[in-house]
């Protein structure tokens, strides 16, 4: 008598687990701090289903552009320069996305991410999202809340898990 049975691969990236969440929300920590933004520093990490980095990026101007105190301290000339760092990571990683979790750090609403970065994602295969508890007194979530309402509407429809850690 012979036994047959299927066992389904479980991508532990996509599996809540707080130890290696919050890993990975503090290595986007401190990939935020590289950014020269002086108002929002914002890091974020791509990793795959083996818990490996593929992608890691910050919010900054693209390469080669100078980030003069003028374009960084006007804001409305300053959004027409930055590159977010979940594009970059997401750029960094290239196909290596297609399936990878993504750690973002700060959260200002949840999803962490704003609807250009959102569309970025999906389009990417990213499997998921991972942040921390916002905090809704922060000035920036009434800044960010249009952006990342359509983001939640589009993270939604297309089923992506998002998780929250307290930090």
């Amino acid at each position: 008598m012979s036994v047959s049975h299927t066992t389904a691969y479980l991508n532990p990236t996509t599996l809540p687990n707080e130890k290696w969440d919050k890993r990975f929300l503090q290595l986007a920590k401190q990939v935020s701090t590289w950014s020269k933004d002086p108002s929002t520093q914002v890091g974020a990490v791509l990793v795959n289903d083996l818990r490996q980095v593929v992608g890691m990026g910050y919010n900054g101007f693209a390469r080669g552009v100078v980030d003069s105190d003028e374009r960084l301290n006007e804001r409305e000339l300053k959004y027409q320069f930055v590159v977010h760092a979940e594009v970059n990571a997401i750029i960094q990683a290239g196909h290596a996305a297609r399936g990878a979790m993504l750690y973002v750090y700060p959260s200002f609403m949840l999803p962490p991410i704003c609807a250009d970065c959102a569309k970025t994602a999906i389009q990417a295969g990213v499997a998921g999202i991972v942040g921390y508890m916002p905090d809704e007194s922060d000035p920036r979530v009434k800044r960010w809340a249009g952006s990342i309402g359509i983001a939640k509407e589009m993270w939604d429809e297309v089923g992506l898990p998002v998780r929250a850690w307290r930090e």
